[in-house]
């Protein structure tokens, strides 16, 4: 009787200590779902990633604008107005990642994803020069090979419905592995290569399950539960790639003196491109930017590591859920497909088929319709924060220790900013339709200090793989949007097949 007395006097004392606190008397005049004690909401969301997704979007959309949920001790805090977003996304001061991100740590480290203060900062300017405009026409060479593969791959095949999801996640991945680590995946063991792939997606259900199951703790991730078996054994095949890539770009630059390394330092921001292209077998790669940075004592070889994983994770995942459901909407959308591919077809009749940096910035219609799809389905449909700070909201006081969700999915459908926000309506971003618009009102890149660094290098890339496409291939829809559901995931993942009929287009 006394042990139990005992512990139910630590429970009422942890339950006043955490909802009776200033933090939690400030969060507790948030609207949300009553919370019980100790668990808070942890039994409304500790369903399957399959349920989630939705559970989540129902309650922001009861909640509008602000909602509140607790799970035990962590009190999360939900946004879809824009000016809320406004608040915390062009803050200097909320820039640390929640809690979320840090399950990610097992994996990418302190990287520029998952960093903060003054390492983040630092890293941030050794990376921004790899998409400076110089460089990213660099890159243009690799999307422009695997865009031309893709093609190749779709005309060979007898039946042309085909599920795109597995497709956009190949060439992508292929893209950003050799312009950011100058390793071609076509190159690998294709074996070793699936492992690869399955290996970034167990990690991403790991960080999934972690996120509404909080009681499991760091210490309890060993190989002796299932969980902690899977993160394992995906953490062995992704650090084991990310050594044997950096390992084989060490050794070239060993046996070349470094010379590229160095002719990279003294051009990367020349205007002649030709200083900064360092050949077929030697071009480009991010990596080499920290190679530099290296040897300048600007970053260690595990920095070097941290950011090899964070850019392949952040760059393939996003761009191929960007890709697929694009293909998706110019499928469904016939007359903006049309519209889009006049205006490609116009300008690859006169270049051969080729396309440059020159050609991208023309596309103008396209760019429109990616836009309008990332407003849809943004790839990163949620930007979560933690705060150290108070800040100030339009209505409410958000206190320090509170995590911070930003509903870009929602935000990006809010009828009080997009009139009708179901239709595909690629004119929303002519200039006279976006002037007066809430800048916050659309961010699929998020916004401020922390705005996705490489979304130069993504437009790039959507606009010259989708315009490729649409010269040389009808689209037409299979599955429909209106069918789609979401698995929650770090990204818009969709949980079952995007299938969509190519028809080839005779030249």
């Amino acid at each position: 009787m006394f042990y139990l007395l005992l512990v139910i006097l630590g429970v009422l004392i942890f339950h006043i200590s955490t909802r009776y606190s200033r933090m939690g008397k400030l969060v507790n005049k948030i609207p949300g779902p009553r919370p019980i004690p100790i668990l808070g909401n942890m039994l409304l969301l500790n369903v399957s990633s399959d349920k989630l997704f939705g559970i989540m979007r129902e309650l922001i959309n009861s909640y509008y604008p602000i909602l509140k949920v607790w799970f035990c001790t962590n009190a999360m805090v939900g946004l879809r107005h824009p000016d809320d977003l406004e608040v915390i996304l062009s803050s200097q001061k909320a820039i640390d990642k929640s809690y979320v991100y840090g399950y990610l740590e097992p994996w990418l480290k302190t990287g520029l994803l998952t960093s903060t203060g003054d390492k983040w900062r630092a890293r941030r300017k050794i990376l921004t020069p790899a998409f400076h405009f110089q460089i990213l026409k660099k890159y243009m060479d690799i999307t422009s090979e695997q865009g031309e593969k893709m093609i190749d791959a779709l005309r060979q095949k007898k039946e042309m419905v085909e599920n795109i999801v597995p497709m956009c996640s190949t060439f992508t991945l292929n893209i950003i592995c050799e312009s950011a680590m100058g390793v071609a995946l076509d190159k690998i063991d294709a074996k070793e290569l699936k492992e690869y792939k399955m290996a970034i997606h167990d990690m991403g259900d790991v960080v999934v399950q972690r996120s509404v199951q909080p009681y499991v703790l760091d210490w309890m991730m060993s190989p002796l539960i299932k969980l902690g078996r899977m993160q394992k054994n995906a953490l062995t095949v992704l650090h084991k790639f990310t050594d044997k890539v950096l390992k084989e770009r060490r050794n070239y630059h060993n046996r070349t003196e470094n010379k590229y390394l160095h002719e990279l330092d003294d051009n990367a921001h020349d205007d002649d491109s030709d200083k900064v292209a360092l050949g077929r077998k030697k071009r480009l790669a991010m990596l080499d930017l920290l190679l530099l940075a290296e040897k300048k004592g600007l970053i260690d070889e595990e920095g070097i590591k941290e950011e090899m994983d964070t850019f392949t994770f952040e760059g393939h995942d996003t761009t191929g859920i960007a890709l697929i459901f694009i293909l998706l909407m110019l499928a469904e959308n016939k007359e903006a497909q049309d519209k889009a591919r006049e205006e490609v077809s116009e300008m690859l009749n006169s270049t051969g088929g080729k396309i440059s940096q020159t050609e991208i910035q023309d596309f103008n219609y396209l760019e429109r319709c990616i836009k309008e799809t990332l407003r849809l389905y943004p790839s990163v449909p949620n930007v979560l924060r933690h705060l150290t700070e108070d800040l100030q909201l339009k209505t409410h006081t958000l206190p320090a220790g509170v995590d911070v969700i930003c509903f870009l999915y929602d935000v990006h459908r809010d009828p009080n900013f997009w009139p009708d926000p179901e239709k595909f309506d690629p004119d929303r971003f002519l200039p006279e339709s976006s002037a007066g618009r809430h800048p916050y009102a659309y961010v699929p890149f998020s916004a401020g200090p922390r705005n996705c660094i490489g979304q130069k290098f993504a437009m790039m890339e959507l606009k010259s793989l989708v315009a490729r496409i649409l010269y040389n291939f009808q689209l037409e829809p299979i599955d429909r949007s209106a069918d789609v559901k979401f698995t929650t995931d770090l990204v818009l993942r969709p949980t079952n097949p995007i299938r969509v009929k190519f028809v080839r287009i005779d030249k």
